[in-house]
């Protein structure tokens, strides 16, 4: 443990489980200040077990985002050194069987939570003159694949957001950095099963035969790929974020995500189309 770190409060979103739940265990036991926030009330015990402060933040909610924050800035008298935007699920399901209201409902957390809690905390870093945010995007931040429009939608406009919020911060000491994670041991599948199931008309959509293999992948027990890692190696890349003098703007996590960065950069689209198309 660095004592050091104790006076570096990190604020993380979406700490129920999976990769926010050990990014606020691993940054406590290394030192920092944590402050832990899961959507639902009762996800926040098993945390505070650990001695983590915990707070609810529905990031569909303006007023809890706001009051949360204020939580937090009045336990560290207004300091924030890092915001980890985490929080989220993933909307499956063709783009042309997609409600509308789905597609809102993806962007409501994935971008307008993260935006309006992101837009909340600039003023306290400006104010103190430094920071750290980073943004736990994913390799559809940046390859399109087919059946997840609304997640990548999300992620796209997230890494948009990112790249010119860095910019617009650059010299004020406050640095942007982007997680890139591909397939990693969570329960994001849970989540994403339910969303699927409420908004996804199987029964009469032409994508009905290919949607059974959704719902095997999204059922399947065990990891989802074999190129699955622990949310570990997603926290590596954070502290890097944290703790380098030089952060990197773009941290990119499993062979997949750094196998699609170089294809995009060697392959015409029409190649990757129909690598990228064999996914289901």
């Amino acid at each position: 443990m660095n004592p050091e770190l104790k006076n570096r409060p990190v604020l993380i979103t979406g700490c129920s489980s999976g990769i926010g739940y050990h990014a606020a265990t691993s940054l406590h036991a290394r030192g920092y200040t944590v402050f832990a926030t899961t959507r639902k009330a009762e996800d926040t015990k098993r945390l505070s077990e650990h001695g983590i402060t915990t707070f609810q933040l529905d990031l569909d909610d303006r007023l809890s985002i706001e009051n949360a924050l204020a939580e937090v800035l009045k336990a560290t008298d207004g300091k924030l050194y890092g915001l980890f935007n985490n929080g989220g699920f993933g909307q499956s399901g063709a783009v042309e069987d997609l409600p509308t209201d789905a597609l809102r409902e993806q962007f409501e957390t994935l971008v307008f939570g993260w935006h309006d809690l992101t837009r909340r905390v600039i003023p306290v870093m400006r104010a103190q003159g430094y920071g750290r945010i980073i943004q736990n995007s994913s390799v559809l931040g940046f390859a399109a694949m087919p059946y997840r429009g609304a997640y990548n939608a999300a992620k796209f406009a997230i890494e948009g957001l990112s790249d010119t919020l860095r910019l617009e911060l650059r010299g004020s000491n406050i640095h942007v950095s982007i997680i890139q994670p591909g397939p990693i041991r969570t329960r994001f599948r849970d989540n994403g099963k339910k969303k699927f199931a409420q908004h996804i008309d199987i029964a009469n959509s032409v994508h009905a035969s290919v949607y059974q293999g959704t719902l095997d992948r999204l059922n399947a027990e065990g990891d989802a790929s074999r190129f699955t890692l622990g949310p570990e190696v997603v926290v590596e890349k954070l502290i890097h974020a944290l703790e380098s003098n030089s952060p990197k703007s773009r941290y990119r996590v499993t062979t997949p995500t750094v196998a699609f960065a170089v294809a995009k950069r060697l392959f015409p689209t029409s190649v990757l189309d129909r690598m990228l198309g064999a996914v289901t």
